[in-house]
């Protein structure tokens, strides 16, 4: 099964959701608020994807740049990078899909294509 984690007020996770509608695939929807994967789940999800932990970041909200991440990420362990996606779900670039296996981050549409169909 795949988890969907997004924010319901941001409009990109509201097109993955559609996308996932119309394509009838079946998925459990967490808000990342909420529901913020733990630090284990989150370094599950780093590793499977093969990305960079940067790249699990919201470089572009209101908490990472009042956070001044920008310049503090390059200091920090993988371990403490984890630790701080898991605090605080509107650090964590959204929507967030993973099935055990396969990660996306963000929508694309021939991402989700590749991924999801």
């Amino acid at each position: 099964m795949l988890d969907f984690y997004c924010y319901p007020k941001c409009s990109t996770c509201r097109k993955a959701k559609k996308w996932l509608d119309q394509n009838q695939v079946s998925y459990n929807d967490v808000d990342i608020v909420k529901q913020t994967p733990s630090a284990e789940q989150l370094a599950t999800m780093i590793e499977k994807s093969e990305l960079p932990i940067k790249r699990f970041f919201n470089t572009s909200g209101q908490k990472y740049r009042e956070l001044q991440l920008k310049d503090k990420l390059a200091e920090m362990t993988d371990e403490e990078k984890v630790n701080l996606l898991a605090s605080d779900g509107m650090l964590i670039k959204r929507p967030l899909a993973f099935d055990g296996e396969k990660v996306t981050l963000g929508f694309k549409e021939d991402q989700f294509e590749q991924s999801w169909k």
